[in-house]
């Protein structure tokens, strides 16, 4: 039996949903924790169909980590998402998925890019989940794609570990804290892995962790100012460890810096095997989310200073405080070049 043909660039998906009711916040803004969802459905289908483009042993692609994705545009009630995804890389085990999402409103034909993203899946066997199954290669229009593509995977890996060495920070619960302190909005959320939360390997979907996440930010940030806040752009979300069905799940989130206009919310996923408790919790997810504060007609409102408390808090400001002026820079130099 002869070979399948690497696939070429041009194998893309496109997915389509209208955004209704239950996927905005309380002045009709969509969640950026729906619209996360929706970009890891389309990757995860199109990886999955990759992967199992060659004969041999059947797989699921699995999330591994999402990089930086900026809300460029609010998506509202009754708007059209068109989400469009591509592989644009491989490796021996893993794929570069690079997701666009546009909304389009029905009534005036108008649509705005409102997010890109760049996601890397793992292909997992169907027959023993601790088996990583190897990635069929695509082809490249040209050497220097793929050296590009190269030099994003190892950047991306690296990254990986490095906040791997981070995960020992837990959010512990403050007594009568001040308002505007870290104790203050930090908030966390349980939740039960049912079926309908999993892929077909009874493990939790990415979309459904991340759109948890995003609630959690959510709802620190908005514990912090008082107003409406939306999704502004969510730094490298790293998956450390799988979250199996039945597991309790613990997202944790707190105010780490605080500008003018925005804030950053780390945000913790924390997973506790309950049937088996031999293999006690363990962090699986973990992301930095920047949120902004609106007023009612949708403009940005000044976000109240962070009282930082402790030598660790100082530190985290700074560090976060570091990530704000390097993403603010990245964020000047991207829009020279469009220029």
């Amino acid at each position: 039996m002869s070979a399948a043909k690497p696939l070429s660039l041009s194998s893309s998906i496109q997915i389509c949903r209208i955004m209704r009711p239950d996927d905005a916040n309380i002045v009709g803004n969509v969640h950026g924790g729906t619209i996360l969802k929706m970009i890891e459905e389309a990757g995860g289908i199109i990886s999955t169909r990759h992967c199992n483009t060659q004969p041999g042993e059947r797989s699921v692609a699995a999330l591994a980590r999402v990089e930086r994705t900026d809300f460029l545009h609010p998506m509202f009630i009754g708007e059209v998402a068109h989400v469009s995804a591509e592989i644009t890389y491989t490796s021996k085990h893993s794929v570069e998925v690079q997701v666009m999402v546009m909304a389009e409103n029905i009534l005036t034909g108008v649509k705005k890019v409102t997010n890109k993203a760049t996601l890397w899946y793992v292909p997992f066997s169907l027959q023993n989940v601790d088996k990583i199954i190897e990635v069929p290669p695509i082809e490249y229009t040209s050497q220097e794609e793929e050296e590009e593509g190269k030099k994003r995977y190892e950047a991306q890996k690296m990254e990986r570990m490095e906040t791997k060495e981070r995960n020992g920070d837990i959010i512990t619960p403050v007594t009568s804290p001040d308002a505007y302190t870290v104790g203050f909005s930090q908030s966390s959320l349980i939740h039960l892995v049912g079926p309908s939360d999993c892929t077909l390997h009874g493990f939790v979907h990415g979309g459904v962790t991340m759109k948890l996440m995003d609630e959690v930010a959510g709802i620190v940030a908005a514990r912090h100012c008082k107003t409406n806040i939306v999704t502004a752009s969510v730094d490298a979300i790293n998956f450390h460890r799988k979250i199996k069905k039945g597991c309790v799940v613990t997202v944790s989130g707190r105010m780490t810096f605080a500008s003018n206009k925005s804030m950053e919310i780390e945000v913790f996923v924390d997973a506790d095997p309950i049937v088996e408790d031999a293999k006690g919790k363990y962090r699986a997810v973990s992301a930095f989310f920047t949120f902004i504060s609106l007023d009612k007609e949708g403009k940005p409102l000044p976000v109240p200073p962070l009282k930082l408390e402790t030598e660790e808090e100082k530190k985290r400001f700074e560090e976060g405080k570091v990530r704000y002026l390097q993403n603010k820079a990245k964020r000047q130099v991207e829009k020279k070049c469009q220029q």
